[in-house]
């Protein structure tokens, strides 16, 4: 299994940016597939962006965060990336990364979760 602890969140205004990062230990890296998750306050959890193990490492984006958001990993450094560009208000949320050796793409059912790291984005 992983543990996985987030960072990088913070508050900026609209149109900033901001990296998240989620490192990862306790076992392979590269044998599990990651995404990002969000959940604004008072609302569901929903997917933001997923990235596949293996040498495929396809990527998928939520449409609200297409081409603004990017998901990356490096194995060597055992971390998961989210570079948020184009930041609104709306992408205000807590966000967590998950992973699992399961790809279950935007399905929340990853079996390994970080504590969250909360962005706001003001207007």
């Amino acid at each position: 299994q992983v543990q996985l602890v987030e960072s990088g969140g913070g508050s900026v205004q609209g149109g900033g940016s901001l990296r998240l990062s989620c490192a990862a230990s306790g076992d392979t890296y590269s044998r599990y597939s990651m995404g990002w998750f969000r959940q604004p306050p008072g609302k569901e959890r929903e997917g933001v962006a997923t990235i596949r193990s293996g040498s495929d490492g396809s990527t998928a984006y939520a449409d609200s965060v297409k081409g603004r958001f990017t998901i990356s990993k490096d194995n060597a450094k055992n971390t998961l990336y989210l570079q948020m560009n184009s930041l609104k208000p709306e992408d205000t949320a807590m966000y967590y990364c998950a992973a699992d050796r399961i790809y279950y793409g935007f399905i929340p059912a990853y079996n390994y979760w970080g504590q969250g790291t909360q962005v706001t984005v003001s207007s």
